[in-house]
């Protein structure tokens, strides 16, 4: 593994920041690969983590993607700089749900607020090219949303309602056809019905 992304890791680990597990990042960047994916949109960059290991699968792979806190959005530059990959990430500085962007993208990651997943998956569909996929992260909350009965905080337990709602939506959606994997944190990858 690069030294610079065990630099990225240690430094979310000592600041407390989230970013994909191993086998969550393994799982998206072999889909990228076997599937040909060109061009991203991240909905959460957090410090550039995934936006960077998604672009070092192929040199034609174009990441843009949405930080709305200004310190770690600062550090997913420097990050995205040490890299070399400035003219292949895209970093946006800004509240994903009060961004327009007109591009279409092969793959949509949702990797932000939990409790808007539902609101990021149906402002940015729109912008998802024909036969492209909207990938969400999380969707296992460590455990959690299995094993209600293990949380104590009111908060917690809300985010985790939330975020059942959001496999919910995902489950009826007729527009879309979603398979779940366990793998990381809960991915599940959406694919537009023709």
């Amino acid at each position: 593994m690069n030294k610079n992304l065990r630099e990225i890791e240690k430094y979310a680990e000592m600041y407390n920041i989230p970013i994909m597990q191993k086998s969550g990042i393994n799982f998206l960047t072999k889909y990228i690969r076997e599937n040909n994916v060109r061009n991203i949109l991240e909905i959460g960059c957090a410090i550039g983590y995934s936006a960077i290991q998604m672009a070092l699968v192929n040199d034609k792979v174009k990441v843009t993607t949405i930080e709305r806190d200004n310190e770690r959005y600062l550090q997913a530059l420097k990050n995205i700089k040490e890299f070399d990959l400035e003219k292949r990430i895209t970093l946006i500085s800004g509240d994903a749900l009060d961004i327009e962007l007109e591009d279409k993208y092969d793959l949509i990651f949702i990797d932000a607020a939990k409790a808007q997943y539902i609101k990021f998956f149906q402002k940015y569909s729109k912008n998802l090219k024909k036969n492209g996929v909207i990938v969400s992260d999380n969707l296992d909350f460590h455990g959690l949303v299995n094993q209600e009965e293990h949380i104590e905080s009111k908060n917690l337990r809300q985010l985790v309602d939330k975020i059942r709602d959001y496999i919910d939506f995902l489950k009826s959606n007729t527009e879309f056809t979603t398979k779940f994997y366990k793998v990381g944190d809960g991915i599940s990858v959406s694919t537009k019905n023709e």
